[in-house]
């Protein structure tokens, strides 16, 4: 699976060609996600470019080319970290216009927020955007192509095999963090907050085949 950010950084500098012409990248990532309707480099793309990238890197996507629908794909997070998604609302909180991209990092003085996104200045590009117009930080998820690792794994674990428990934690809607392969405090956290819903669990934060078989079973239940 492709990483979000690598995806979205190699589309960097890709633009509208202003007048009668279109941009056919821009018309690719339309017609590669879910909008063959768009035939145009001026229907507003923040979203279809969202979409393609999250489908490109095998994760959820929204489906729409509303920005604000992103509000409701994968779970919230108020510690967003470089690959999530970030909606903004436009104009005002109450309509329905809005703008998505990715997060990056907030401003020193914590008032911007850096965003790499699709249809910013009329191209992919990294662009600041107000803090007080969030509406959401999401991470996404790949309910598709959740996969239990072997057992056990615990905090000082690493590897791929981390990434995929990390990656059904953010499924089951539990928040190991970033999906890096580093079994830290965040993962070790997300297990025993698992383990908290089920009684015949003890919480120790260790991936084990009881605390396996769980999940095999919440994964099973979900799909």
């Amino acid at each position: 699976m492709k990483n979000l950010l690598n995806v979205a950084v190699n589309e960097v500098g890709v633009t509208e060609i202003k007048g009668m012409q279109h941009n056919k990248r821009i018309l690719e990532y339309a017609e590669q996600s879910f909008f063959s309707w768009i035939k145009d480099d001026e229907t507003p793309w923040c979203s279809v470019f969202i979409n393609w990238v999250a489908k490109q890197a095998g994760l959820d996507t929204s489906k729409s080319a509303a920005a604000r629908s992103w509000q409701t794909v994968g779970f919230e997070t108020q510690d967003p970290e470089p690959g999530d998604i970030v909606v903004f609302w436009r104009e005002s909180i109450n309509s329905h216009l809005g703008h998505v991209g990715i997060y990056l990092g907030f401003s020193k003085d914590g008032t911007r927020i850096y965003v790499l996104g699709g249809n910013q200045g009329d191209a992919v590009s990294i662009s600041a955007y107000p803090t007080n117009r969030v509406l959401s930080f999401r991470r996404l998820t790949n309910t598709g192509n959740a996969k239990l690792p072997p057992s056990p794994l615990r905090k000082g674990s690493k590897g791929n095999n981390v990434v995929k428990l990390q990656n059904a934690l953010k499924v089951l809607g539990f928040n190991p963090g970033t999906s890096d392969g580093s079994y830290g405090n965040k993962t070790e956290n997300a297990i025993k907050q698992l383990q908290s819903t089920n009684d015949k669990l003890n919480i120790t934060g260790i991936y084990n085949a009881s605390t396996k078989k769980y999940m095999e079973t919440l994964l099973a239940n979900k799909g």
